[in-house]
């Protein structure tokens, strides 16, 4: 028997408790983009988790008005896999920020797109640690000046992508944190993906790290300096749609429609479904122009099915119907 799903708006998803964000942050276009999405995904409100770990980002819970739980530095994935696996009919939400997810939660962060839980993760990049007052992140560039690298930072960054895609993640996407539209419809279409979706934010930190990212997101240069990709179209970029990517030997390539005789024809088509990652890694590493969207949708058998498949199996070879049988099995013995 189906179940009506109440139609609900982006205010049933607000909860009463004061948003505790810097003037000026992206956190609050994230917030305002989930509540907006929830309603387009046709679940219900109780049916929702979001686990958040520790940082400015894993405040979100507070702030909506579903299930939540604000847990430790860099374990949201265990905490959250434990959700799901218990509940398999609850659409569970990480959120998580660059230092929470790749320093202290690095290797939780790639165990769980490995084994590929029906879960999603939304990854607040704001190349800084913001909580803690602005020490320098696994995402920080090399030369940049924090609080904890007042001379310049030394360490090479982590493309959260790259590394995602490296430990098998089966959907990738990244989207400005200015973009609340595309946003919005990034998180509508992750939820449908059967599998780990992981969405990066390039979020700015306007007090901390102000202009991260400006370079590409600023709505005055981000036209000619993203491509924001979608599946089954070819890869047109710029102001005036007259950019486009094509593959040169083995290296992506920037092209204008209408000089040396190319045409939309000859350009990429992006194809975000297929299995083989290596294009993909290509537009996640591209620093002109930026490749935003969903880049990687594969869809794949995931942790519970084979969970589920090897339960069914154990259980039809075994002669044990319940625990008193294997209890009381074989020699046993009567305590007095």
């Amino acid at each position: 028997m189906e179940t009506t799903v109440k139609k609900y708006t982006f205010k049933d998803f607000a909860s009463d408790q004061e948003v505790r964000w810097c003037p000026g942050c992206d956190d609050y276009v994230i917030l305002r983009a989930m509540q907006k999405a929830l309603p387009e995904m046709g679940v219900k409100k109780e049916d929702v988790v979001f686990i958040s770990g520790i940082g400015c980002s894993s405040r979100f819970p507070y702030y909506m008005d579903t299930y939540g739980m604000h847990s430790i530095h860099g374990r949201a994935p265990a905490i959250a896999s434990g959700v799901k696996l218990a509940n398999p009919d609850l659409q569970v939400w990480i959120i998580t920020g660059d230092g929470d997810a790749m320093a202290i939660g690095g290797n939780h962060f790639i165990h769980v797109l490995r084994r590929n839980l029906d879960l999603n993760i939304v990854l607040f990049n704001n190349e800084i640690y913001g909580l803690t007052k602005g020490q320098f992140s696994p995402t920080s560039t090399v030369g940049q000046r924090t609080k904890s690298s007042p001379y310049g930072n030394t360490q090479p960054p982590f493309q959260p992508g790259e590394l995602a895609i490296g430990a098998q993640a089966r959907f990738f996407a990244r989207v400005g944190g200015n973009t609340p539209k595309e946003m919005t419809q990034v998180f509508v279409d992750a939820a449908k993906f059967k599998g780990t979706s992981l969405i990066e934010v390039l979020q700015n930190c306007p007090i901390f790290n102000d202009g991260a990212f400006a370079e590409y997101t600023d709505k005055n240069v981000r036209e000619d300096k993203q491509l924001f990709v979608e599946h089954g179209k070819p890869m047109i970029f710029g102001k005036e749609r007259d950019k486009g990517l094509v593959l040169n030997g083995l290296k992506l390539e920037v092209v204008t429609i209408g000089e040396n005789g190319i045409t939309e024809d000859d350009l990429l088509v992006h194809d975000a479904e297929n299995k083989d990652p290596t294009l993909h890694q290509m537009l996640v590493r591209s620093e002109y122009p930026l490749v935003t969207g969903i880049i990687r949708s594969f869809t794949d058998i995931t942790l519970e099915e084979r969970v589920r498949e090897v339960t069914k199996q154990v259980k039809a070879d075994s002669s044990f119907a319940k625990a008193d049988d294997l209890f009381f099995s074989g020699e046993t013995y009567d305590v007095n």
